[in-house]
Formats: structure tokens, sequence, C-alpha cells
């Protein structure tokens, strides 16, 4: 890359390697440390957030607790169920890319078998064929070979908006479509499975082979 195109990358946190900020080990803190610089007006507002907003204060004192008992001891299935439970979600949504039906079907049987009432919505509902949304025929799969429906997930949004799901699960969307399923989400959003089929769906590994098989990246 030449010099003149190289982006010019304030410090931030994918920089850092020292997370001094975990224990407030203020000596350790390095040069540009988000935390040694913090906005003092944005940081009390977020303070207000949790404490002031009964949903938020909800979801951290159950996360807190998931992670104070189950850290390293529960998958994230386990830890997922969890915190349904403890959330008290009396309704909880599914919002499944029809890839991974069988890893849905799975999950749905036992949230049964733990008492969770569910609903799942599959990412192709409403079987809308691509180019009806001006998708054009270079990125469809099939290349025009046969109809191809898109990929769904604000409608999966309203089908569980409109169960009034307490809290909705992201089972392997792909990528960009998790993001319209959130921003149209009226429920809080965890995510269980996310989509890597070249990886099994664990999308760290070439963070760790980075060096090697995954040198490409």
């Amino acid at each position: 890359m030449n010099e003149e195109n190289k982006v010019n990358q304030p410090f931030t946190c994918g920089n850092c390697r020292v997370a001094a900020c975990e224990y407030r080990e203020e000596n350790r803190y390095p040069k540009g440390c988000l935390t040694a610089n913090v906005d003092t007006e944005m940081l009390a507002k977020a303070k207000e957030l949790y404490l002031n907003d009964e949903l938020n204060q909800k979801l951290m004192q159950v996360s807190a607790e998931i992670e104070s008992q189950f850290y390293g001891k529960y998958t994230r299935v386990e830890e997922t169920i969890e915190f349904i439970k403890r959330f008290g979600a009396k309704k909880v949504g599914i919002a499944t890319c029809v890839g991974l039906i069988n890893e849905t079907g799975i999950f749905a049987s036992l949230l049964k078998k733990h008492n969770i009432e569910y609903y799942a919505v599959g990412c192709k509902i409403g079987a809308i064929e691509k180019s009806e949304i001006g998708i054009p025929l270079e990125n469809t799969l099939l290349k025009g070979a046969k109809y191809e429906s898109m990929c769904n997930p604000i409608m999966q949004a309203m089908a569980l908006n409109a169960q009034k799901t307490d809290l909705n699960i992201l089972i392997g969307l792909c990528v960009g479509h998790d993001s319209l399923f959130i921003r149209y989400s009226d429920a809080p959003v965890t995510v269980m499975i996310v989509k890597d089929r070249v990886t099994g769906h664990n999308p760290a590994v070439p963070l760790y082979t980075c060096k090697s098989i995954y040198s490409r990246i």
C-alpha cells in the first residue's frame, strides 16, 4: 500500500494490548487511552442510563449474574437459556437463517423442555424474489437460474414484534441482515449463533490463524 493511501488511524481500544481499564490500573494506561481521556459528560450519561432506565438496569443485572456464576462453565446455549429465565421473558422470539433451521429446531426443543414459550421466524419469510427490491442479477447466488427468495430480516422483526416477544435471539443471520433485524426489533436482541459458513460458524478462527492458514486476510 502506498504511503498516501494509508488511513490515519487514531489510537483506540483496537490498538490496545494492556486493558488496564479492567481493574482501573491508571499507572498502566497507554498513551491515548480512551479511559484516561474519557468524555466525563458522556460517561455520566451512560451511568445514568444504567441506573435510571428499568430495562437497562435489568439487562445489566442479569448479565452480571450470568457472567459471575457461569463464566467458563456454561456454553453459549446454556447461558442463553439461563438468561431467558432470569430476565423473565414470557415469550422468546427466534430470528433464524433457513440454512440453520436444523440448529434452530434443536434449540427450540431445548426451550420447550425448559417450559419457555418461543416463536421462530425464518429469513425467507414471504418468499420475495430478490429483483423485487432492486437486487441485481450479479448479486444473486443462482444468477437467475431459479427463483431466489431474498432474506427478509425486517419482516422477521415485524413478525416477532406482532407476537410481542420479550426477547429476540439471532441464529445465523447474514452480515448486514442482522443489522436490519436489530434496527427494527422492538424487543432486546441477543445473538446465539453468528453465521460463518467457512469455519462452521466459529468466526474467531481466522483471527487466531491470520498468520498461518488465513494469512490472506
